[in-house]
């Protein structure tokens, strides 16, 4: 299988860490510095660095020097595609039980006559 890296398939792989999705969460309640967001993690801020790299990258956090300090705040559009994504997802699967479901209903009843 080939390997594709589009926008969503990054920003999936970012989400597949604990830790960039509690960062993530973090920077749902607002934007914060690096300083803050790597206070929970015990980790050097040269790994944690990584982490927001990995996160930036993909579009889903966006960052700047402010003074001393570096802040990150969430980019809303890769989560929509995101969220996008997986409504469709879910419309495909709820629809194909629903087909078995009506094709279940229709042998039971071709059983019962």
């Amino acid at each position: 299988m080939p390997h594709h890296s589009t926008p969503l398939d990054l920003a999936f792989h970012a989400l597949s860490d604990p830790t960039r999705r509690a960062v993530v969460s973090r920077l749902a309640e607002s934007e914060a510095p690096v300083s803050v967001l790597a206070e929970p993690f015990d980790m050097a801020l040269p790994s944690f660095a990584q982490h927001l790299k990995v996160l930036e990258d993909c579009g889903l956090i966006a960052s700047e020097k402010r003074g001393r300090s570096r802040w990150c705040w969430l980019v809303r559009p890769r989560f929509d595609e995101a969220a996008d994504w997986m409504e469709a997802e879910r419309r495909r699967a709820a629809d194909r039980l629903d087909r078995l479901e009506a094709y279940l209903d229709r042998t039971d009843d071709d059983k019962a006559l």
